[in-house]
């Protein structure tokens, strides 16, 4: 619920009382007796839904020009009159799609993007120290460090204030959602490297990144990171048009940004390039999704610009930067395409060789494979078969069969295990 003051200018006193009255809005009026330009107070309770409806009646009469109109969060009113409004409007309420349910107005959501977007230096520590924690939990192998690295860290607010500043043609707002954003990112790769590197220098200069799990995933990401991306960018934007809380929500987003980011960063520490491109490219597609969902939700939930005369320039704008950001997404996308197919192939190389080694010997203990990475992908290089008894299978017949099988040469050991039982 809201409350509405509005300072009404000299001579609008009249028109003000004709508008709210003809739009059957209930409100009190108290005469302002300070010695300013303003004749009278209006207070205007209503519900959140309602709130876009009445600053346009305001507007029509040149109190947004000429004086001054206040939204503030009410935790409860208690009136029958009120509730009784509330229950006479459910009706017309029910017939509203779905986009218009739970939408603050567009005044309020312009100002709470403005706060979000801000890179103060609050903003710029608790990235930096995200960063860190999101390195350190990736060397740890630690999933729930990393997951407590993105609880900190701040980066919806420069994501959704782009996002609206695009729907609502504020291109102040826009820019400077994209410079936060940019801002963050450099930031947090800056940060990581530097962390990263100091790691290496003193305790492990010779790191295979790879080898650990919780980084090869950043370094050869499939599809499904886009539909990550995308999920939190239109949860972003559902939390903020309906004023919802966005701290939890913000975790989805940091969870798309922060650990790619950091795996950029300790690719570049250890000079790996595949791992520095591989979760760049991941980076850059989930930043320009974020982006995209994000404006298709806003503009989905029928926002539009104050003037009517900006409504076509808006329009306009956001269908330009959905598509350059939609052919972006494409773009990169092939890199994630590219990845995923690899990965598929190497999972239907991996049964078909376990199917082999299991057809060669009643003695199978286990299957291992190795893999060389390449900038996108990951090709098999090695299979070790590990058996026990006597008569193992021979390695060349092995490597034979699985050539002639999978269409893939790599090299084959054969490791005999004694087991002794007591």
């Amino acid at each position: 619920m809201r409350l509405i003051q509005a300072l009404i200018p000299e001579g609008k006193r009249r028109l003000v009382i004709e508008h709210l009255e003809d739009a059957a809005i209930d409100y009190a009026m108290t005469s302002e007796t300070s010695r300013s330009e303003y004749s009278d107070i209006a207070y205007i309770p209503t519900d959140v839904d309602s709130v876009e409806e009445i600053l346009d009646e305001l507007r029509d009469v040149g109190v947004e020009r000429d004086g001054y109109m206040i939204v503030s969060d009410v935790e409860t009113i208690v009136s029958d009159r009120f509730e009784q409004q509330q229950a006479n409007n459910a009706g017309d309420e029910e017939t509203n799609s779905v986009a218009e349910d739970e939408r603050i107005s567009r005044e309020e959501l312009q100002t709470k993007a403005r706060n979000l977007s801000r890179s103060t230096a609050n903003y710029i520590a608790l990235t930096l120290i995200s960063a860190i924690v999101a390195t350190a939990g990736l060397l740890q192998d630690s999933a729930a460090v990393v997951v407590g690295s993105m609880v900190i860290a701040p980066l919806i607010g420069p994501a959704m204030a782009s996002c609206v500043g695009t729907v609502v043609s504020d291109d102040a707002l826009f820019w400077e959602g994209m410079r936060s954003q940019a801002i963050g990112l450099a930031v947090a790769i800056v940060s990581a490297t530097l962390f990263a590197a100091g790691y290496r220098a003193i305790l492990a200069p010779e790191l295979e990144l790879l080898l650990i799990q919780q980084v090869a995933e950043r370094a050869h990401p499939g599809l499904l990171s886009l539909a990550i991306a995308l999920g939190a960018g239109i949860a972003g934007a559902l939390s903020l048009t309906s004023g919802a809380d966005e701290a939890l929500v913000g975790v989805m987003i940091a969870v798309a940004l922060m650990p790619p980011a950091a795996a950029v960063g300790l690719g570049i520490a250890y000079v790996d390039p595949t791992l520095a491109v591989g979760a760049g490219v991941l980076v850059a597609v989930n930043l320009l999704s974020i982006n995209v969902a994000g404006v298709a939700t806003v503009w989905v939930r029928r926002y539009k610009p104050t003037h009517w005369y900006d409504a076509k320039e808006a329009r306009r704008l956001t269908g330009r930067r959905l598509l350059i950001f939609g052919v972006s997404i494409l773009i990169l996308t092939s890199f994630l395409a590219t990845s995923s197919l690899a990965a598929r192939e190497n999972a239907q190389f991996e049964t078909e060789v376990e199917t082999i080694a299991d057809d060669a010997t009643e003695n199978l203990l286990a299957v291992e494979f190795s893999y060389k990475a390449n900038l996108l992908t990951q090709q098999p290089e090695t299979v070790t078969v590990r058996v026990y008894g006597e008569n193992p299978p021979a390695a060349a017949t092995l490597r034979e069969r699985i050539r002639d099988t999978t269409g893939v040469d790599v090299g084959v050991r054969v490791v005999t295990e004694q087991i002794s039982r007591a």
